[in-house]
């Protein structure tokens, strides 16, 4: 009789237990689910986290073609045609990394030219990536500024792709701009700056290494003032001090005239 009570009651014991883990059962295999769902939602959000954050790289809109019949830029389009470039060679020496902050306060694009043996020590490469960060375009003016005539054909090729080399190393991109010193060019070096991507350009007019027009004043006369002025004037100036004493009264005075500043990414480059 007392051995009958004990298994009936441990037969009780086990139908309850069985019992109750059928039905905490379900709701294990839910609060697992509900975490997958989670986790899933989660990587949906993140996903496009990292999709929004991405940069969107901006296509420029080609709005000037070069004219190298007087080396001018002429526009495409609806493009406004009174319009001027602004280009720098011999940087980045002494006065570039200035000239790039007062051109980018004015809100003025332009191309530095630069020369290869002023982007050699660490500080002169650092001044250079500095310019490009400003938002400048880099141009290829020769490692040593020869007269490329005067050169073998080696000569001019190390003169050239030297430059491409250390700036792509310093910016990550190649120059998408050529001017050669003296605007001497040679049948070998047009063909080799072709092949490398480059649009060959030369000048309209300027001014800053003649002995009279080294002072601020009298080199912002001729600049908005000389006879050689015209739509889509290509501006010839350099790394010099009395150039950047110029630059902010020659921008505000071609802004006065009624010219427009080109920007150089919205001009078109080699097929």
């Amino acid at each position: 009789m007392k051995l009958t009570k004990w298994v009936i009651l441990a037969a009780l014991i086990l139908v309850l237990s069985a019992c109750r883990a059928e039905k905490e059962e379900p709701t294990v295999k839910k609060e697992s689910e509900e975490k997958i769902e989670v986790t899933a939602d989660e990587e949906t959000v993140q996903d496009t986290e990292k999709q929004e954050e991405e940069p969107v790289e901006e296509v420029p809109e080609i709005l000037y073609e070069l004219n190298e019949a007087n080396w001018t830029l002429k526009p495409i389009g609806a493009a406004n045609p009174k319009a001027v470039l602004l280009t720098i060679d011999d940087a980045p020496d002494k006065n570039a990394l200035e000239m790039a902050k007062i051109l980018k306060e004015l809100n003025a694009p332009a191309i530095f030219f630069v020369n290869g043996h002023f982007i050699e020590t660490e500080e002169e490469k650092a001044n250079l990536k500095a310019i490009y960060d400003m938002g400048f375009s880099i141009g290829n003016h020769t490692q040593t500024h020869v007269n490329l005539k005067n050169s073998s054909e080696e000569e001019q090729r190390e003169e050239i792709i030297r430059v491409n080399e250390t700036v792509e190393a310093v910016t990550g991109e190649k120059p998408k701009f050529f001017r050669a010193p003296f605007g001497v060019n040679t049948d070998y070096s047009r063909s080799l700056v072709q092949s490398e991507g480059m649009l060959l350009m030369n000048w309209t007019y300027g001014y800053d290494w003649e002995k009279q027009y080294m002072d601020a004043d009298s080199l912002t006369e001729i600049m908005l003032n000389t006879e050689y002025l015209t739509d889509g004037a290509n501006l010839l100036m350099h790394d010099r001090s009395w150039t950047a004493g110029a630059l902010p009264s020659i921008v505000e005075g071609f802004r006065a005239k009624g010219y427009d500043l080109i920007d150089p990414h919205s001009i078109k480059g080699i097929e």
